[in-house]
């Protein structure tokens, strides 16, 4: 079944991708306390990581992992909000999905800690 929410393709498609992730990224911005945190940590890291990084790959490794997290929580928080959507009330499901959600971004975080311990530590 063809969707009338998909677009055509071409050019004005890249243009409308661009502009539905701009405002992705802003509505977290404004919402999300998790994201602001994390894209705090990410501005205050990146810089480290181009002093740390003893080359390219090192520090492409270390702010993809923050990347990585910020990546992550925008998934958790579209999954929060999603359900938020279809019902605030408790439900053992939904709930569930929002625990997955968040382990997901515990996960996300504990694979940065590591690459940024390993790296800093070699």
């Amino acid at each position: 079944m063809h969707s009338p929410y998909k677009s055509k393709g071409g050019f004005s498609r890249l243009l409308n991708a661009l502009r539905y992730s701009i405002r992705g990224l802003l509505a977290a911005f404004r919402h999300e306390a998790a994201f602001r945190q994390e894209l705090i940590l990410a501005v205050v890291l990146v810089p480290v990581a181009l002093w740390i990084g003893q080359n390219a790959f090192e520090i492409t490794l270390l702010i993809g992992s923050l990347l990585f997290v910020l990546l992550i929580e925008l998934l958790n928080s579209a999954l929060e909000t999603l359900a938020d959507t279809i019902t605030t009330q408790h439900h053992p499901m939904i709930g569930k999905a929002k625990d997955l959600g968040s382990a997901a971004v515990l996960l996300a975080l504990i694979m940065a800690l590591l690459i940024w311990l390993g790296i800093i530590l070699t």
